[in-house]
């Protein structure tokens, strides 16, 4: 059967080859155009297959936000392995649970958050040569580094056949009824949600998201999809924490049009005043209120904060996706 859906990786690839010098994926610290994520996507795949892993293996990825998700996730799709994206909040007997329960094959951790990974690893059953770390850290004993192994893998297509029904990610819930639980999902089911969420949205090759909430996170991972798919750019919010002077200063100033934050996040910045607050807001077109409910005269405070934005409301699921959504004309008639 032939197949009509791109996997992420085929997707950043022919992006590559049609727009090879926009803008692709970004953090407050480094670019990518689409040519350079896709060779660098490329060499990663290569450099895990290098290590032993085979299509069908899962590869645990412990980070805070930062543009190297980018690369992670991609080179996942293109090598046919399976990215696990562990939350950073967990603690360290919760991260070995991730890690175990998954069967990863492998594990890529930054600088700082490794150390959650070493206080577990004797239970861990990951060979012993298959821990990556990257960060701006001395290299540590019993890790890869992860540019090194970029460094000396090729940038070719690693050539493994993927199909859209293969399992592409597999994202642990919260756990609030028990252990976190391993949720799959196929790229056809990404590219789907992508595809869809662009059609709802409207988002297009001019559209730039800045993506604050975690990259382990369902709600990163499936709008860094969608912008993908139609060649928009993936900015990562690569802080800790959220700052609301900095994210909103980052909003005015980096050509970002749209961004996913909760109630919580947009009531930290409506709370500026002064010179914190004015900003040149108005090529933020799109904006996205999720995981918890907003009120109406918080809503209304936004828009007026983000005067040629529209606001929707969306809720989802690991399991899911999407599952409802209020678009801007519906958000005080529904």
């Amino acid at each position: 059967m032939r197949q009509t859906l791109l996997t992420l990786g085929q997707v950043v690839a022919a992006q590559a080859r049609l727009r090879p010098q926009a803008l692709g994926a970004r953090d407050l610290e480094r670019s990518m155009t689409f040519r350079q994520w896709n060779a660098r996507s490329c060499r990663l795949a290569n450099a895990l297959i290098g290590l032993g892993l085979q299509k069908g293996d899962r590869v645990a990825v412990l980070a805070y936000n930062c543009v190297e998700w980018a690369e992670i996730y991609v080179a996942a799709a293109k090598a046919g392995l399976i990215a696990v994206p562990v939350n950073f909040r967990l603690s360290a007997p919760e991260v070995g649970y991730c890690i175990e329960d998954s069967g990863a094959a492998a594990v890529i951790a930054q600088d700082g958050l490794h150390r959650l990974v070493e206080a577990v690893r004797d239970g861990i059953a990951v060979s012993a040569g298959n821990f990556v770390l990257f960060g701006a850290g001395a290299p540590q004993a019993g890790w890869r580094g992860y540019e090194d192994l970029l460094a000396a893998a090729r940038d070719g297509e690693p050539g493994v056949r993927v199909a859209a029904s293969d399992p592409w990610t597999l994202m642990y819930t919260s756990g609030t009824t028990g252990k976190p639980k391993g949720v799959i999902r196929t790229h056809e089911a990404n590219a789907l949600l992508a595809l869809m969420t662009d059609i709802e949205l409207g988002v297009h090759r001019e559209d730039d998201a800045l993506l604050v909430m975690p990259m382990c996170h369902a709600n990163s991972v499936n709008f860094f999809a969608a912008f993908a798919y139609c060649g928009g750019a993936t900015s990562i919010y690569s802080r800790a924490s959220f700052d609301p002077e900095h994210c909103l200063r980052v909003l005015g100033t980096s050509g970002a049009t749209f961004t996913s934050l909760v109630p919580t996040h947009y009531i930290m910045m409506l709370g500026l005043t002064g010179a914190a607050r004015r900003q040149d807001l108005g090529r933020v077109s799109k904006l996205m209120i999720s995981s918890a409910p907003a009120r109406a005269d918080t809503k209304r405070e936004v828009m007026e904060m983000f005067p040629n934005s529209g606001l929707f409301e969306l809720y989802g699921s690991s399991e899911c996706g999407w599952v409802t959504m209020l678009r801007p004309q519906e958000q005080f008639t529904h």
